[in-house]
């Protein structure tokens, strides 16, 4: 699977989310707001703003600052209508494809920084459709691989998920997105504790990226992940464990 994925769990082990919950709290609420404007205030009917509410709880994110989410979303204040969804394509140091997905209320903002952060890191923004036929929209539940084995997850494969994939440390159990919430229930009833529930955009093939373009690649990752407008990066690659391991622990 993609060192992104692994990237993002070194990140976790490192305390970055705990550091930065302000930040990630308005970013969950960006995407409840867009998703109950689209979809409407009920997740009931509504799975992607079932999927970002969950998310949000995950997050420790308060019942209060969900439910203003989804109020703005539904009509009650007046920026919801302000947010807009942007998907940015480009390549990084490597050959690596990157899609970035923005939800902003400063379009010119955006496609500035997001383009900057490109150049910057020895990357470039591509013309819409370049790279996005390299992904599928998935339905992605993680879990240790510490604590639990493939067979522990069988459930998931009975409730429809399609495969179980091992990836470092995680256990990822790919579904259907409109499945995740049924797979995700079977786990939890199985008492299979669960890192993340989220409908992502998994790589189709993986490229190998090493020495000082993989050290470039995930500064430039970073740097996409930590902005403001920023909701989500999905790339394919992978990255040697040493680098990996190497970053870790600096």
């Amino acid at each position: 699977m993609s060192g992104h994925s692994k990237w993002s769990s070194i990140k976790h082990k490192k305390g970055a989310a705990d550091a930065r919950r302000g930040k990630l709290f308005t970013k969950l609420a960006r995407a409840i707001t867009v998703a109950a404007r689209d979809g409407g205030p009920d997740p009931e009917g509504n799975p992607a703003l079932a999927t970002a509410v969950q998310k949000a709880r995950d997050a420790s994110m308060p019942k209060d600052n969900i439910q203003r989410a989804i109020d703005r979303g539904s009509g009650v204040g007046s920026d919801a209508a302000a947010i807009e969804s942007i998907l940015f394509e480009g390549y990084g140091p490597g050959g690596a494809a990157i899609l970035v997905e923005a939800l902003t209320d400063n379009r010119n903002r955006a496609s500035a920084d997001v383009r900057h952060a490109f150049t910057k890191h020895h990357g470039s923004l591509g013309e819409p459709g370049s790279v996005a036929w390299i992904f599928e929209k998935r339905g992605v539940v993680v879990v240790d691989a510490g604590r639990y084995d493939e067979d522990d997850l069988i459930v998931a494969i009975d409730a429809g998920a399609e495969d179980v994939r091992v990836d470092g440390e995680q256990l990822r159990v790919v579904c259907e997105p409109a499945d995740l919430g049924t797979v995700r229930d079977a786990l939890e009833g199985a008492g299979v504790e669960i890192e993340s529930a989220e409908v992502t955009m998994e790589p189709k093939s993986t490229v190998m990226v090493k020495g000082t373009d993989a050290e470039w690649l995930l500064k430039l990752v970073g740097t996409l992940e930590e902005h403001d407008d920023v909701d989500s990066v999905h790339a394919n690659f992978d990255i040697p464990e040493e680098i990996l391991t190497k970053l870790a622990a600096a």
